[in-house]
């Protein structure tokens, strides 16, 4: 047991902190039993769980809606929801699960209106 919490240690103080934290996130999100971002490819019908990095949000006016960096830990997906000027809870670094049809833009992963649920901010 000691010898795991050393090798833990030791990676901690050696490791790129962005790395650490997106280890982090990953065991996270696994543990839900979602399908990984990484693993999902342009069509399918996936459900992820991971936290939201950035999100812009657009007036009604410009149409862009609200856009949003979701990460699992394995990937990167942009969230759009088309024609929002704002989600209340959807901001940077809430823990979410979205479900949707993936798509891709711009070599980017995209799920378009995505259904979501919002975890409670103990999670």
């Amino acid at each position: 047991m000691a010898t795991g919490l050393i090798k833990r240690l030791g990676k901690m103080l050696t490791e790129d902190l962005e790395v650490l934290e997106d280890d982090r996130v990953e065991r996270e999100c696994a543990g839900e039993g979602a399908q990984r971002a990484k693993d999902c490819t342009r069509g399918d019908e996936a459900t992820m769980v991971g936290e939201l990095r950035s999100v812009q949000t657009g007036s009604r006016g410009c149409g862009s809606g609200v856009v949003a960096e979701f990460f699992d830990g394995s990937d990167t997906v942009l969230l759009k929801w088309l024609g929002r000027s704002r989600i209340p809870g959807i901001e940077p670094g809430r823990k979410v699960t979205v479900r949707g049809r993936v798509a891709t833009a711009d070599g980017m992963k995209v799920i378009y209106n995505p259904y979501y649920e919002l975890h409670s901010a103990q999670e």
